[in-house]
C-alpha cells in the first residue's frame, strides 16, 4: 500500500512533531510518503496534484489550510504569505473551499486512491479566542467539502478542541500573529537541541510548540485518525 500525506509544514515536520514517521512505524507494510511543503497555502497544494496523481497512490490524506486560516488573522501575515507565494490575492474562505474541492475531485477522478481530508489543527490553545474559532471555521469548510465530494472527513480539530476542554487549563503562552514564537521555537530546537516537547512544556502548551506547530501529543492525534481510516479502508467487507 502506498500512502501519500499531503500538507504544509505540519506534515513536513521539520519544525513540528512528525506524524508521518509515526504512521511509518505503525504501518510497516505500507510505503508512507511525506508530501508536506513548509508554509504552503491550499492554492499551492493544488499546483502539486500532478505529482501526487503520477505516483498512483492507494491512500491520500490531505491536511492543508492552516496557512490560509492564519493569514486571515493579521494583515501582516496575509502580506507575507502573498509575497512568499506571489499570490494575486489574499486567501479567503471561499477560495479555500474551491481549492479543497479541486483537490478532492482530482484525486478521485484521476486516481484509485481512498481519500481523507482532516480538519485543521487548533491555532492557539486559548479556548474561545479568535484564532481557535478561525481554525474551527475553516475546519467546517473541510467538513462541508468532504461531504459534498464523498471523501472521508477526519475530525482533527474537534479532537484537539475536546482535549483542551477536558484538560481545562489556560495556555501559558497565547497566540501571537507576528510569527516570533515559531522562529524562537525553531532556534531552540535546531541550535540548542531542545526537543519539541520540551519547548511545548516550557511554554505551558499542551498540543503545540508555538500555537501552530505540533508537539508529539498533537502529532499522535493525527496519526491515530489516519491509522484508523486506513484500517477501515482495507478491512474486508
Amino acid at each position: 500500500m502506498k500512502m501519500i500525506c499531503l500538507g504544509d509544514s505540519i506534515t513536513r515536520a521539520q519544525v513540528s512533531a512528525d506524524y508521518v514517521a509515526l504512521l511509518r512505524s505503525r504501518l510497516p507494510e505500507a510505503t508512507v510518503i511525506n508530501a508536506g511543503v513548509n508554509y504552503e497555502p491550499s492554492s499551492e497544494t493544488v499546483k502539486r496534484l500532478d505529482d501526487v496523481v503520477g505516483q498512483d497512490p492507494d491512500v491520500v490524506t490531505v491536511l492543508i489550510g492552516t496557512n490560509d486560516a492564519n493569514s486571515t488573522l493579521s494583515g501582516t501575515l496575509a502580506k507575507a504569505l502573498r509575497k512568499r507565494w506571489k499570490l494575486s490575492a489574499d486567501p479567503t474562505p471561499e477560495a479555500y473551499a474551491a481549492n479543497l474541492t479541486t483537490i478532492a475531485r482530482r484525486l478521485q477522478d484521476e486516481t484509485m486512491a481512498r481519500v481523507a481530508m482532516l480538519s485543521l489543527p487548533v491555532i492557539g490553545e486559548e479556548l474561545g479566542s479568535v484564532p481557535v474559532r478561525r481554525a474551527a471555521e475553516y475546519s467546517e469548510i473541510v467538513r462541508r467539502v468532504a461531504a459534498a465530494e464523498g471523501v472521508t472527513y477526519l475530525p482533527l480539530n474537534e479532537r484537539m478542541t475536546a482535549y483542551l476542554e477536558e484538560q481545562g487549563r489556560a495556555p501559558g503562552t497565547r497566540y501571537r500573529a507576528e510569527g516570533r514564537l515559531a522562529q524562537t521555537a525553531a532556534m531552540q530546537h535546531f541550535l540548542l537541541g531542545r526537543s519539541l516537547d520540551a519547548i511545548s512544556r516550557g511554554r505551558g502548551l499542551q498540543l503545540t510548540t508555538d500555537n501552530i506547530h505540533l508537539n508529539s501529543r498533537g502529532a499522535a492525534m493525527i496519526a491515530d485518525l489516519i491509522e484508523g481510516f486506513t484500517a477501515r479502508s482495507i478491512a474486508p467487507h
